[in-house]
């Protein structure tokens, strides 16, 4: 079988779109799957070309046995509407004409962003081949929520697209229960659309004590670490977060909150902590796939937070499942099916988004000895449950159905 994956993030970047293409693809080609993935250049979120890169034409490259073709594109940093979009176009016209001469028996065209799943559609139409939209973010409600949208006439175009790449598409494919429901509400066929959620792998994230070196020269000893990585994005409300926890500088210096990595509203967050005087939190630049599990191990506390929103209730965050394979007891910010999955497995705390009283109430709860003990035992039957081999072999054999 040949499958033909497109997809605007791979490997090295390592946001969370890029993990789980990469990992999926992995495992389908130990099951004897010739996969090949079209993507751009590594560029994300920074929008500068990465170290050993160049943003040609067209170029070729073999990742545990994925091939990897590398396009051309319009590369803008993770910020700014237009500029993204432009990126996003590029990528979907170069990725059509580069996938016409690829043999496959199968497309899979990841959302968001949708552009992808277009150049999916059409290259579908024009090889007459089957082809699958995967849905990983609900485009374009998501932009909404997240204030970067208003409604209106572009809105409704962009809600018509997404309708009928729904309608196109031979299967969908959803990360949530959620995301499956509120397609099925627009009048999809329920027995088209498959629900695979996130995970994690098991061997490149697993319990592993603080790296030493990276807490002397972070000055971190005898700190409690509650940590934060990915991207810094409007979605993920972290101005709150920093107004939270000006008051806990002297009434609990042994907390340190640290975050880790780029985006839209870093600069944002920056000048935030320092007209502030948030002498209690440390930021950091994104690090390499490789070195992620080391900062990883400095947390204490995994936090994840998103803004308050009806749409980010379908929202079940990577984060959990990376921070849950490495024993880390999860400080969730976020209604909905996360919710549901940490307190059924007892791996963490939960709070209200965007209020500052639960947030300061969990955080006080999750530290208690007795109850940070039970969150890890947690952490590890989650993990377990979401191992992303098995996920991966399940939809291979959905896939291969079509």
């Amino acid at each position: 079988m040949k499958i033909l994956f497109l997809t605007d993030n791979f490997p090295p970047e390592v946001n969370a779109p890029a993990n789980r293409t990469f990992e999926h693809c992995r495992e389908w080609v130990k099951e004897g799957v010739e996969v090949t993935v079209i993507t751009g250049v590594p560029n994300f979120p920074k929008g500068r070309v990465f170290s050993g890169y160049s943003n040609r034409l067209y170029q070729e490259e073999y990742i545990e046995g994925i091939r990897v073709v590398r396009i051309w594109t319009i590369i803008a940093a993770n910020e700014g509407f237009l500029k993204r979009i432009l990126d996003y176009l590029s990528f979907a016209f170069m990725a059509f004409l580069s996938g016409l001469r690829i043999k496959t028996d199968l497309i899979i065209a990841t959302s968001p962003q949708f552009f992808t799943a277009v150049a999916g559609h059409w290259l579908a139409f024009f090889r007459g081949k089957k082809w699958v939209m995967e849905v990983r973010d609900l485009w374009p409600e998501s932009i909404v929520a997240v204030g970067a949208m208003n409604n209106g006439s572009t809105l409704r175009i962009l809600e018509w697209l997404e309708k009928r790449l729904y309608q196109s598409a031979d299967r969908i494919v959803v990360v949530t229960d959620t995301f499956k429901e509120k397609i099925v509400a627009r009048g999809i066929d329920p027995g088209k659309v498959a629900v695979f959620k996130n995970g994690v792998s098991l061997i490149n994230f697993r319990p592993r004590v603080k790296d030493e070196e990276l807490v002397e020269r972070l000055g971190l000893k005898g700190k409690f670490v509650v940590g934060y990585i990915g991207t810094l994005g409007m979605a993920h409300g972290l101005n709150f977060i920093l107004n939270a926890i000006i008051e806990l500088r002297t009434s609990h210096p042994e907390l340190l909150f640290l975050f880790i990595g780029d985006g839209a509203e870093k600069q944002k967050l920056l000048l935030q902590a320092q007209k502030l005087g948030i002498s209690n939190a440390l930021f950091l630049d994104s690090v390499s796939k490789a070195e992620v599990h080391r900062y990883l191990s400095l947390q204490d506390v995994a936090l994840v937070n998103l803004r308050k929103s009806e749409t980010f209730k379908a929202v079940i965050p990577s984060k959990i499942f990376e921070a849950a394979a490495m024993e880390k007891p999860i400080l969730l910010g976020l209604e909905g099916e996360a919710r549901e999955i940490v307190e059924f497995f007892g791996a963490g705390v939960c709070y209200m988004p965007e209020d500052k009283m639960s947030f300061l109430n969990a955080l006080e709860e999750i530290r208690r000895p007795e109850k940070y003990s039970k969150a890890k035992i947690g952490t590890n039957a989650l993990s377990l449950k979401f191992g992303r081999k098995d996920i991966a072999r399940k939809m291979l054999i959905f896939l291969k159905s079509i």
